[in-house]
């Protein structure tokens, strides 16, 4: 269908159905910006026919940092979402606007890692490419323009949406929607580590490809185990929350590169690749030796947190589908005690003055007094926190967040029950 005639039928009502699927009782309010963004799109690219993708941000919500030791996590997307408007083009060059910025054109003829990119979309962009062609999909040119409501470098996976995004534009318009969400997940991984230079784990673009409240386990690489949970917050009479603390993520990928690598450290004394080939009970045995050996106690804490955690993913998926909300909340507060104290990503040493998640964190304990959970969400060092609140305290909740750290700061959002859609 052409940009104009998809327009006018979603200003017309004729794409309601298609758009309450997707974003329920909030379908409404996202008709303009859906018309904008098709405005937009012939206004760079002229009237064409358009398909339009949707791609969620994610939120963590048990398993700090046990994906890239191939641990258990459990996360969810939500409805914060990138969405593209795009038309195939003929000459396998990738054009694209994301929101005011104008990402530099890729020649898919080039698919080799670019030094010059790295940490930088066309990064991202080439890279997703070279792993679909490398491992025997469809690839093409197309023009595109993006605009997300996903809160950048707020720990909610804008990065992940966008690398999933430009996997789902491969997969609807050359492979007939045919990729599989997970593969594309691991794409995106692939792109993330190659291409754009960041270590990274699977949780992220796996929750974003996926779609819904999700346990995965990462025990077999190239195969992980993803299950979906089966249950409503609605019904616990409680609300998913997430704080924005407006600090920055620049400047933290030494921060974040440093928790793998010291697990890496534990990895190797033992023989293994990740944490989880590592034998718990030997740990502990030789935890001496190991101490004298490697000489970080940040390292031993950290693979501690780590084996902890992954046993609270397990109790927090079997406390929600038995409806415990109580025991999953206590999992929750354990996760976030464990990661201040072990893991250790609340602050960047290097900027100890800056502390704006371990403000948040207090003031969550204060006003929920007891009531609810809380903890760092995501990579941490900066970006978010998140909250599970009662229904009867959220309008109290949010007016903290916001009054400490800006107008907007805290999101109550809803579990989007798709990963990367189509929707027309």
């Amino acid at each position: 269908m052409l940009a104009s005639e998809l327009k006018n039928a979603i200003t017309a009502g004729k794409q309601d159905e298609a758009l309450t699927k997707l974003y329920g009782n909030l379908a409404e309010a996202q008709k303009p910006r859906y018309e904008k963004a098709i405005d937009k799109f012939i206004e760079l690219y002229g009237d064409k026919d358009v398909a339009i993708i949707s791609v969620p941000g994610r939120s963590e919500v048990i398993g700090n940092h046990t994906d890239h030791q191939r641990g258990e996590v459990m996360a969810t997307s939500i409805n914060l979402d990138i969405i593209a408007v795009v038309a195939p083009r003929e000459d396998g060059v990738v054009k694209v606007l994301s929101d005011d910025y104008d990402i530099p054109a890729i020649d898919l003829a080039d698919l080799s890692v670019h030094e010059a990119e790295k940490e930088t979309s066309q990064a991202l962009i080439r890279g997703v490419a070279a792993r679909i062609q490398e491992l025997g999909g469809k690839i093409g040119g197309f023009d595109g323009y993006m605009t997300s409501d996903v809160l950048q470098g707020s720990g909610l996976s804008s990065s992940a949406a966008f690398e999933v995004m430009i996997g789902n534009i491969f997969s609807d318009l050359y492979n007939d929607g045919k990729l599989d969400p997970v593969e594309l997940a691991k794409i995106g991984q692939y792109a993330e580590n190659v291409f754009f230079g960041k270590p990274c784990g699977l949780m992220d673009q796996s929750a974003c490809s996926v779609g819904g409240l999700i346990h995965i386990d990462f025990a077999d690489k190239e195969n992980p185990v993803v299950e979906r949970v089966d249950v409503d917050f609605s019904d616990f009479n409680t609300s998913l929350c997430i704080t924005d603390v407006h600090a920055s993520h620049a400047d933290l990928t030494q921060d974040y590169a440093d928790i793998p690598f010291e697990l890496k450290e534990v990895d190797e004394f033992f023989g293994k690749d990740v944490l989880r080939e590592v034998d718990e009970n030997e740990f502990y045995f030789r935890l001496p030796e190991l101490r004298e050996a490697i000489g970080n106690d940040r390292a031993l804490l950290r693979a501690m947190h780590v084996f902890e955690e992954n046993k609270r993913v397990e109790k927090a998926v079997a406390a929600l589908n038995n409806k415990d909300l109580e025991e999953f909340e206590k999992q929750i507060l354990a996760s976030g005690n464990s990661s201040y104290k072990y893991l250790q990503n609340i602050y960047s040493p290097a900027d100890f003055k800056n502390q704006a998640v371990s403000l948040a964190l207090f003031l969550s304990e204060k006003v929920l007094n007891g009531r609810g959970a809380h903890r760092v969400h995501g990579g941490g060092f900066a970006g978010t926190i998140q909250a599970f609140v009662p229904n009867d305290l959220v309008d109290a909740y949010c007016a903290e967040m916001d009054r400490t750290f800006g107008e907007g700061a805290c999101h109550v959002l809803q579990i989007r029950p798709y990963g990367g859609y189509q929707i027309f």
